[in-house]
């Protein structure tokens, strides 16, 4: 890895009012209430639709709850024609990633008929014209902080990335109680989604100090505290320190970003359905070992993080996929319907994810993908 360019510039943006702790949650209306606001289309995952009223937001409230995992271009256009019918003041996303990301798309298009098509890719959002408001209730993406979102093209597959500071949160609440009824699984996969975050940008070739700091922190905060929150769901610190590590992961996104992990985890959801946690997991350990040739010292750095002791070669891989499997993650691609007939296809697809492969510290081919898919089978 060279070495770090302290010239290099970089832009820091968070939400202008991010509030963090347990019972924060009531906070969402009294920032609505401040501002007047008597109109309010909360974006809610089905599970926690019934926690909206702990908002306690004055006025009407309407909420769309038709929320998938991976939401796609349809999903976002009855979203639309919804909160176009009700013109809200305020929009809250309150549920995972993928509800606050279509919060986002939803707020800057709100009274419009621009496609999304029209802005994939950075800065093309037009300025909002209704407050945003993100409210996570799991641990994972860090949309909550950031001004970027992610939305599935329901023809082809493929992922597409808007990036806009028009995107950005006018207030977060992070309110880690909100995760104690999130199953073990969707904890550990979510949690290693954060962890895949920090650790590829530590690791990448835009890395910068910082940044290093938060992905550092939140490498830490995950070795302690992931398997405390699967196993032990209502353990309030261990889902308060969780929360914050997805909020750092969070904060790696906007100027560092992800890099190969995040591409060739990508066609395991497009072509065979594995939810995006999930996926990231399965590619984690053996993207770490692939990069530790050329970023040694930090990959011994994170190891060292996770608790997993020293390790070197081979071992790197094994350690970071015990640690994985440990959380009751099911670490091979075949555990997932994926067999060596798939490959082919599948590294032909990340190998075309160029805005995040050429972040990666090092160089990876359609050859090198495939090894790393025939590893995991």
């Amino acid at each position: 890895m060279t070495a770090i360019d302290l010239d290099r510039t970089i832009v820091l943006e968070r939400p202008p009012q991010l509030q963090f702790g347990t019972g924060t949650i009531a906070r969402v209306g009294a920032f609505a209430a401040a501002r007047s606001i008597t109109r309010t289309l909360v974006i809610a995952a089905p599970v926690i639709r019934d926690r909206v009223a702990d908002m306690a937001l004055p006025g009407d409230v309407a909420i769309f709850d038709k929320v998938v995992n991976e939401p796609g271009l349809a999903l976002l256009a009855t979203a639309r024609a919804f909160a176009d019918d009700y013109q809200p003041e305020l929009i809250i996303g309150f549920g995972g990633g993928s509800v606050m990301d279509l919060a986002k798309l939803v707020a800057v298009l709100l009274g419009r008929t621009t496609a999304v098509e029209a802005i994939v890719g950075a800065g093309k959002a037009p300025p909002r014209r209704v407050a945003l408001a993100q409210v996570p209730t799991t641990a994972g993406t860090g949309s909550e902080a950031g001004p970027r979102a992610l939305l599935t093209d329901d023809a082809t597959g493929a992922k597409l990335a808007i990036e806009s500071g028009h995107m950005m949160a006018d207030l977060a609440v992070i309110d880690p109680q909100l995760a104690v009824t999130v199953p073990p699984l969707v904890t550990a996969e979510t949690g290693i989604d954060a962890l895949a975050h920090c650790v590829e940008a530590f690791t990448n070739v835009r890395a910068h100090p910082a940044i290093d700091l938060y992905a550092r922190e939140g490498i830490r905060l995950i070795g302690r505290y992931l398997r405390r929150a699967v196993e032990q769901g209502d353990d309030l610190e261990a889902r308060a320190g969780m929360a914050l590590a997805a909020l750092y992961g969070g904060y790696c996104l906007g100027p560092v970003n992800t890099a190969g992990g995040h591409a060739i985890a990508y066609p395991l959801s497009t072509q065979h359905g594995v939810g995006h946690g999930r996926a990231n997991a399965i590619m984690f350990p053996h993207m770490l070992a692939y990069n530790a040739p050329v970023v040694r010292e930090r990959t011994h750095e994170i190891v060292g993080l996770l608790g997993l002791g020293e390790a070197e070669g081979e071992a790197i891989c094994a350690v970071a996929s015990t640690f994985c499997a440990n959380l009751g993650i099911a670490m091979r691609l075949a555990a997932h319907g994926i067999e060596a007939g798939h490959v082919e296809a599948m590294a032909a697809e990340a190998a075309g994810i160029r805005r995040l492969l050429d972040n990666n510290p090092r160089p990876m081919t359609e050859r090198d993908i495939a090894a790393i898919y025939h590893a995991a089978l």
